[in-house]
């Protein structure tokens, strides 16, 4: 509404202008043979504002979180300047908090409310193309996206694909096994708590209890890390390949499993329930699960569900609560194989609500046209928050968390680490993808359309009964049965089935990646 009324606005405004100039052409004073060069040259030069003003389109994108001071300032009076000059677009960001953004992102779709880009997980692509949340884009991206497809190939965008058709642009171009399989840990408690690595859950049981004797300030844990503690406890390495985290494919069986079923979640859900027994873990980091990241940045948590280089996105902002913290990144089970999946990265999509879909893709090929363009888009003009001094980006205020998120768009053509970067992680950075595997289903997506209502009944009992089960919040043995029971009553063998009957087709006309 706010948008529809600030249009009307300007075209109230443009109508009267357009009046007030016929106004001026019938009196005998407004004829330019009157007019000073002056006057004449002020209005050819405001004639051509308002004649360039109209070639600017705007791009509407769905962004996640909070609007601060400096983006705003950035977005209008650096970042849209030039997007106008150089591809005719100005973008606006309607920004949603992380504790609502999905739900919110739902309910602005379903509404058809104007928004030509959003982000949101991979893994949800094919039930986003299911409630026709996004809209087929490969002649949007051949039409105008000449320069994303010289830093994005061809291989990274079928990720993108739901059945042949290209409905979103898998965006974080860069290492990407065991996504979401590490954690990520303040390396300046562990180090003084006299630990140096950690590599199972034990090991983060006994960090954890050794820092809550000597950091008594502390609160804990910030996440309860499920995946990460997942690949430690699996027998194989398990990759999700349904909605809400239900089912997962067993990349040594080739089978689909329902994942509250396998032994390794019940493993997971004893530990965590275990941490909550000896006081460890807070009641919030069930009842405000999707709060975790937030919680990490206040400094006084220990660990969050990592990826390779989360440490370097998030230290800014820890550090702006406690100057003294340092973080890293662990893999739990290190010696277990890892593995590329489509599961771990974003996906940008246009949705059919769009009004601007041709000047989405505009602002993305913009964006990846170049470095320059790249780091300007996370870090504003060079010179004025940062310099570029031997191949490093230098900040001048170490707490500057930047403007668009970098894990939203990043490329390994463009990766240019900060100064504090050290050259270790560096060199486990480019070389972590070297001996990992490709995943079997890294690009199926799986189609839901055909178990909707099985789906939404699964969901229901995940929610209700297998989240807290799978925190630890509630005690296992007396709870799991029941809630097991509830989810086959829901059809969550019917729902595997179904997975496992398209994986089969999949695999039919593709084969197997290992």
């Amino acid at each position: 509404m706010k948008k529809k009324f600030l249009a009307i606005l300007l075209s109230a405004a443009c109508a009267l202008s357009v009046m007030a100039g016929c106004g001026s052409d019938a009196g005998t004073s407004g004829s330019s043979e009157n007019k000073t060069a002056s006057e004449t040259k002020k209005e050819t030069a405001s004639t051509q504002k308002t004649e360039a003003s109209k070639d600017v389109s705007t791009v509407v994108i769905l962004y996640p979180g909070e609007e601060t001071d400096s983006m705003a300032n950035f977005i209008n009076n650096q970042l849209n300047p030039r997007l106008a000059d150089e591809v005719g677009i100005k973008v606006e960001l309607i920004y949603k908090g992380w504790d609502q953004y999905w739900e919110q992102k739902d309910i602005m779709l379903a509404a058809n409310q104007v928004i030509d880009l959003y982000w949101d997980g991979l893994p949800d692509l094919s039930s986003m193309v299911n409630k026709s949340q996004c809209q087929p884009i490969g002649d949007l991206i051949k039409e105008n996206c000449p320069d994303m497809l010289r830093v994005i190939p061809e291989s990274q965008l079928a990720g993108g694909l739901v059945n042949g058709v290209q409905y979103g642009i898998p965006s974080a171009y860069a290492p990407s096994s065991c996504m979401f399989q590490l954690v990520c840990v303040r390396k300046d408690i562990l180090d003084g708590v006299g630990m140096s690595d950690i590599k199972t859950a034990d090991d983060l049981k006994t960090f954890a209890q050794k820092a809550a004797d000597q950091y008594p300030e502390l609160n804990g844990p910030a996440d309860i890390i499920f995946k990460p503690l997942t690949r430690n406890f699996a027998d194989e390495q398990y990759t999700w390949c349904a909605y809400a985290d239900s089912v997962v494919y067993g990349e040594n069986t080739r089978k689909a499993y329902s994942y509250f079923e396998t032994e390794a979640f019940q493993k997971v859900a004893k530990f965590n329930a275990s941490m909550y027994a000896d006081g460890l873990y807070k009641d919030e980091l069930t009842t405000n699960y999707n709060e975790r990241d937030s919680r990490m940045q206040q400094g006084t948590y220990l660990w969050v569900e990592g990826s390779l280089g989360k440490e370097n996105e998030i230290i800014a902002a820890v550090r702006s609560n406690a100057p003294e913290a340092e973080l890293k990144s662990f893999l739990l089970n290190p010696t277990a194989d890892k593995y590329i999946t489509a599961c771990g990265g974003e996906v940008l999509c246009v949705p059919y609500s769009a009004a601007n879909p041709a000047g989405a893709m505009k602002f993305l090929n913009w964006l990846y046209k170049s470095q320059e363009n790249y780091l300007f888009c996370l870090y504003g003009p060079e010179g004025e928050n940062y310099t570029v001094e031997n191949g490093r980006i230098a900040l001048k205020d170490p707490g500057f968390e930047g403007y668009f998120y970098e894990w939203m768009f990043r490329n390994a053509n463009y990766t240019m680490f900060t100064s504090d970067v050290s050259e270790d992680f560096i060199k486990t950075y480019e070389a972590w993808d070297d001996n990992a595997k490709t995943s079997d289903v890294i690009a199926f997506h799986f189609d839901n359309s055909n178990v909707l209502e099985i789906e939404t009944a699964i969901n229901e009992v995940i929610q209700k009964e297998f989240t807290p089960i799978e925190c630890g919040y509630v005690d296992f043995d007396t709870n799991y049965p029941a809630a097991v029971q509830k989810l086959k009553d829901a059809g969550i063998d019917d729902y595997v089935a179904e997975v496992q009957r398209q994986l089969d087709e999949f695999f039919a006309a593709n084969g197997y990646q290992h």
